[in-house]
């Protein structure tokens, strides 16, 4: 099993920023992939920020690109951060750091399906 522990988030005013983590542990061999999702009040769960484990490709989604940055730990890949800058009201939602085993090659980063792992979630609200 994989256990992962999230930290950071909370509020900030529009243009603020926040950086999350994520660190995982356990059955990390299982893995190809760390992300971020995140799900507003009424709305699907939506992916934000994907790294590769190995190789350190990444992805993002278009409301994000340009703002967020994902990365990961210099001394442990399993161990993520997403760098949230010029964060605006509609990226208020929870965030949950997610592992799973995904196919970059087929451009296949955010199907819910391919993550078997989930963190707990932690809020990010960001006031106007």
């Amino acid at each position: 099993q994989v256990r992962l522990v999230e930290s950071g988030g909370g509020s900030v005013q529009a243009g603020g920023s926040l950086r999350l983590s994520c660190a995982a542990s356990g059955a990390t061999y299982s893995f190809n992939c760390m992300a971020w999702f995140r799900q507003a009040p009424g709305k699907e769960r939506e992916g934000v920020a994907a790294i590769y484990t190995i190789g350190g490709d990444t992805a993002y989604a278009d409301s994000v690109k340009g703002r967020f940055t994902i990365s990961q730990d210099k001394a442990s890949m399993n161990t993520v951060y997403l760098q949230m800058n010029s964060l605006k009201p509609e990226d208020t939602a929870m965030y949950s750091c997610a592992a799973g085993f995904v196919y970059p090659a087929l451009g296949r980063w955010f199907e819910l399906s391919d993550y078997s792992s989930w963190a707990q979630g932690t809020q990010v609200t960001v006031s106007s």
